[in-house]
């Protein structure tokens, strides 16, 4: 039986079973059961202190309150954070598929932490796809490895010194990593153009700027930035002109892109208290808007719609064509995923308040059949923030950080897919 064989198993029994099955872990001689809940994204979560603890390890709690915690097991260590759908192991940023959360005081981890992320990371684990077991094993300690022979010791010249192998090493990844991200085609979408002007600003000012010259200026300095790091990018429009929201998407499928990332300005609600001050950045993927904010900025970037003079867009409910297709679901988790490093990424530089990973039925994103997200990277009808926005310095400061954050994207995957195309 293969994993998925195994998940499928124990996703049917928590269909048909008011308590679901604990997970079996054995590590050497001794066994423990984990105990299991329903993840409330779908399939299972495990209560990772009895993880870890079935495991010889431990979990850590470093900032209780704000939510992170150290997953330990061995020398393998894992930084989680309640509410993320991500983790750090040695500074490197893994998604995991589906989020961490807290119940009742405990932290509970998805079902892949256990059965994949951990017998990856050489934690030494491994799990039995036949039982349905955890397993953890032993490690062999250095005072147990058998010693090089004495004659190659007494022969250094003919031994390459630790840093020429760790360059070489570092040159070999390098070269593969650069040859693997040029296969990958990431999408840049300018948002609206020609007659559609998009958001105007800032509020009280007689100097305008507005949303589809910012979106297209940041585009092609994020083209560069990109094209950089050796990936391939294709722009929606790189000129003044109208591109109806579903062609953009078609037009990303058509190239076979591996993501697509789509560039807005906000917009404060005019009926706010004080619409002017309204400042930040937030990322969104597709999903439906569960939030009456969430549900503002949908309306705003759809509204592009009324520009388009095309009668092939569908009248149906997109989100609900969307979700029952299996496939874009899968891109829907990884664009949750890709939003998370993406905010996290603009975190770092942005003078503005993180306004979060948020969710909204987007026209644009609902025929990129790919990972896809779309950045508001600043509120146009503030004057601090229409000012950096259109600061050459700061947009390339910005594209940076939005680059850094697609090539991490793009370098887990190869690592996800084994470097397949």
């Amino acid at each position: 039986m293969t994993i998925v064989g195994s998940v499928a198993l124990i996703l049917q029994l928590a269909q048909t079973t008011p308590v679901l099955p604990p997970l079996s872990v054995r590590a050497g001689d001794r066994a423990r059961a984990v105990p299991t809940l329903a993840h409330p994204d779908g399939g299972i979560a495990l209560r990772a202190d009895a993880l870890a603890e079935a495991l010889g390890g431990q979990l850590v709690a470093q900032t209780a309150l704000a939510g992170r915690y150290r997953f330990e097991v061995g020398t393998t260590g894992v930084d989680l954070q309640a509410g993320s759908a991500l983790a750090m192991v040695a500074g490197d940023t893994i998604p995991l598929r589906a989020g961490v959360f807290r119940r009742g005081g405990l932290l509970f981890v998805p079902f892949a932490l256990a059965t994949e992320l951990l017998p990856r990371l050489g934690a030494g684990v491994l799990f039995d796809t036949e039982n349905a077991e955890l397993r953890r094993f032993a490690t062999v300690t250095a005072s147990r490895r058998t010693p090089p022979p004495r004659a190659v010791r007494a022969r250094p010249t003919a031994v390459a010194a630790p840093a020429d192998i760790a360059r070489s090493a570092a040159a070999r990844s390098a070269a593969a990593r650069s040859a693997a991200l040029r296969r990958r085609v990431v999408v840049v979408d300018a948002g609206h153009g020609g007659p559609d002007n998009g958001m105007s600003g800032p509020i009280g000012s007689p100097r305008k700027v507005f949303e589809k010259n910012i979106t297209l200026a940041f585009a092609q300095i994020l083209q560069r930035t990109l094209q950089a790091r050796d990936v391939q990018v294709v722009m929606t429009r790189t000129t003044d002109t109208l591109i109806a929201l579903s062609d953009r998407g078609r037009i990303a499928n058509q190239a076979k892109a591996d993501l697509f990332l789509s560039v807005h300005v906000n917009a404060a609600n005019p009926r706010w208290s004080n619409p002017g001050a309204a400042r930040g950045f937030e990322t969104f993927f597709l999903a439906e808007a569960k939030t009456e904010d969430e549900r503002r900025v949908e309306a705003m970037e759809n509204e592009a719609v009324r520009f388009e003079t095309s009668e092939d867009v569908s009248r149906d409910d997109p989100l609900g064509f969307i979700m029952r297709d299996m496939a874009q679901n899968e891109h829907l988790r990884e664009s949750g995923r890709l939003a998370e490093m993406v905010q996290a990424g603009m975190r770092q530089v942005h003078p503005g308040p993180n306004r979060g990973v948020k969710q909204a039925g987007f026209r644009v994103l609902v025929t990129a059949f790919m990972p896809a997200v779309l950045v508001e990277i600043g509120f146009g009808t503030n004057k601090r923030e229409a000012e950096y926005m259109t600061d050459p310095v700061r947009q390339q400061e910005l594209a940076d950080t939005l680059a850094d954050a697609v090539v991490r994207y793009l370098e887990q995957y190869e690592r996800k897919v084994g470097g397949g195309g």
